[in-house]
């Protein structure tokens, strides 16, 4: 049986996710469309929750992993920092390792799933947990 089964990794500090999938895929946004509003339209959720979670993935780590330039006639804009772009990397590179590691246990346990699971209608978002 054929499964879209897998590792959703997210890294905690206490109980707070300093990056998940959401995150890294909002950074990905950011990084396409060099603009957090981009982004956010890309993703469908609002300027104001892309903004509050770039502020919240900027205060977990020691270094910016975004930079903004303030908008107005020369325009704004947001861009990865090289520490965004390395600790990103490094995500999706533990997502690969995690998925490589439990592939044979996920074709496993397929058998236990539904073959039409439920939907989730939140783009990679934390609420569909």
């Amino acid at each position: 049986m054929k499964s879209d089964a897998k590792p959703m990794i997210r890294l905690l500090i206490g109980e707070v996710t300093a990056l998940g999938p959401g995150k890294a895929a909002l950074l990905e946004a950011i990084g396409r469309s060099g603009s957090i509003s981009g982004a956010a339209r890309e993703m469908g959720m609002s300027y104001r929750r892309a903004w509050l979670l770039v502020d919240r993935i900027n205060a977990a780590f020691r270094d910016p992993m975004v930079e903004t330039a303030a908008g107005g006639k020369g325009g704004g804009g947001a861009t990865l920092t090289p520490h965004g772009r390395e600790v990103l990397a490094r995500y999706r590179a533990l997502e690969e390792k995690a998925r490589r590691a439990i592939d044979e246990d996920l074709r496993d346990f397929a058998q236990f799933l539904r073959p039409d699971p439920p939907t989730c209608d939140a783009p990679e978002s934390e609420e569909c947990d």
